[in-house]
């Protein structure tokens, strides 16, 4: 579920570069709401993921698939060009965020609890 969570959370770290790039410096009341809202929501998702996956695994998923997902879309609208370069450098990043999920060993039973009586 972490995986979910942390996977989501990327998607809205797409959304609210996305509205940051839209809302002209924070002028724009619309894609400021939603710049706001998707910051939030994205942190607090990232932080609960992080409750039972490494955080430099977290983070790094959360900003690779974050970074690739908004370059993808500016490509998909005609903000940005992408080029035969570009789409091999997202695919290695994609190829990179795969392997630290493989890399990344199951969360280990926390120990540290007093046990029950």
């Amino acid at each position: 579920m972490a995986w979910v969570v942390l996977l989501a959370s990327a998607v809205l770290e797409a959304v609210w570069a996305t509205a940051l790039s839209q809302s002209a410096g924070l002028t724009v009341p619309g894609p400021t709401v939603v710049f706001f809202v998707a910051t939030v929501l994205s942190v607090v998702g990232l932080g609960w993921a992080m409750k039972s996956i490494p955080t430099g695994t977290a983070y790094a998923v959360w900003t690779g698939v974050g970074a690739v997902l908004t370059v993808a879309w500016a490509a998909a609208t005609g903000a940005e060009p992408l080029s035969p370069v570009k789409v091999l450098l997202l695919a290695g990043i994609i190829g990179c965020v795969i392997g630290l999920k493989f890399a990344t060993p199951a969360a280990a039973p926390d120990l540290s609890a007093e046990p029950e009586a």
